[in-house]
């Protein structure tokens, strides 16, 4: 049997960690808070918001820089980031965002054998999650 590629693991893990992203900031009404503008919507509307981009590997699955962000904010204004920095700041405070803001460029290549084991984590983390709701 053929392993799957790096590339497919990477997009098994961005698929489950998202999910598990959006259920984290939803409330049990199944509605969350966007981490931009701070509208309230339902959990079908939320997206997994990264507030330093995707293409960072050191902070794209790192649970502090990702979010439950609306649509419009994620993908129609750029990730408003200058409402995700201050939602970031009310969320966890400016010491912390100064951090992920300083990991940006760190290089972190995330080995086959962690990202299987992320994925694994992070399924069971889903399950917990939904069982919750």
């Amino acid at each position: 049997m053929k392993q799957p590629s790096r590339k497919r693991l990477i997009e098994s893990l961005d698929e489950v960690f998202s999910q598990y992203i959006r259920l984290r900031d939803s409330d049990k009404k199944q509605t969350f808070k966007c981490i931009s503008c701070g509208r309230t919507l339902p959990y079908e509307q939320a997206d997994c918001g990264h507030y330093i981009n995707r293409k960072h590997m050191s902070l794209r699955f790192s649970e502090k820089n990702c979010n439950a962000q609306c649509r419009s904010c994620n993908r129609f204004d750029e990730g408003n980031i200058q409402g995700y920095r201050r939602g970031l700041v009310e969320k966890y405070g400016e010491p912390l965002v100064l951090m992920i803001e300083a990991a940006k460029n760190e290089v972190n290549k995330i080995t086959v054998f962690e990202l299987r084991a992320m994925i694994k984590y992070y399924r069971k983390e889903v399950k917990r999650l939904e069982s919750e709701l």
